[in-house]
C-alpha cells in the first residue's frame, strides 16, 4: 500500500496499519525513513509560524529556521528512538510481548500519520496566530497522535485487536 493510503487507513484503524507493517518483517531502514519524513514534515509545518515570528519581532528568519532544523532533523530523531526504547521496556514490564522494532514503528508512524493535522496547525499559527483556534488544532493533533501511538503500541505489544485499533 502507498504511504498516503496507509495514512488515510490509519485514521480508521491505526493498529491494523502498524501491525501490517510489522508483519512484513523488521526493516530498520523503513522505520528510519518514516521517522525522518515525519520530522521533515514537522519542520516544514513550523515555517509559517517562524515567518510570522520573524516578521513580528524582527528576528532573523534564517536563524529561526536553522535552530528548528537542528532540533527536528538531528536532535528529535535521537530523542524519539530513546522514547520508543523506554516505552518498549515499560510495556515489557507490563507483559508486552512485542519487539523493539514494533515499538519504534508505532511511535514513528504516529508522528508521520498525524502530520497532516500538524501541517494545518502550522498554517493556523502562521496566518491567524495564537488563540483558541490554534489551541483547538493543537489539541486535535495531540489527541490524534496519542490515539495512533497507543492503538498501534497495544496492537504490537499485546496483540489486542478491536475495531478502533
Amino acid at each position: 500500500m502507498s504511504v498516503t493510503r496507509d495514512i488515510v487507513a490509519t485514521y480508521k484503524g491505526p493498529g491494523r496499519v502498524v501491525a501490517r507493517m510489522v508483519a512484513r518483517g523488521p526493516r530498520e531502514d523503513r522505520a528510519l525513513v518514516i521517522l525522518m519524513i515525519g520530522c521533515v514534515l514537522v519542520f516544514v509545518a513550523q515555517w509559517p509560524r517562524l515567518a510570522r515570528q520573524a516578521y513580528m519581532t524582527g528576528e532573523e528568519l534564517d536563524m529561526l529556521l536553522g535552530g528548528t532544523l537542528l532540533a527536528w532533523l538531528f536532535i528529535m530523531p535521537l530523542l524519539l528512538y530513546v522514547m520508543a526504547f523506554i516505552v518498549h521496556v515499560g510495556a515489557r514490564a507490563f507483559g508486552g510481548k512485542g519487539t523493539g522494532y514494533g515499538a519504534r514503528l508505532s511511535l514513528f508512524w504516529a508522528l508521520l500519520a498525524s502530520s497532516p493535522v500538524l501541517l494545518f496547525h502550522g498554517l493556523v499559527a502562521g496566518f491567524i496566530g495564537g488563540g483558541p483556534v490554534l489551541d483547538g488544532v493543537g489539541l486535535l493533533w495531540l489527541m490524534l497522535f496519542a490515539w495512533f501511538w497507543i492503538a498501534a503500541l497495544v496492537r504490537v505489544e499485546w496483540g489486542m485487536t478491536d475495531d478502533s485499533a
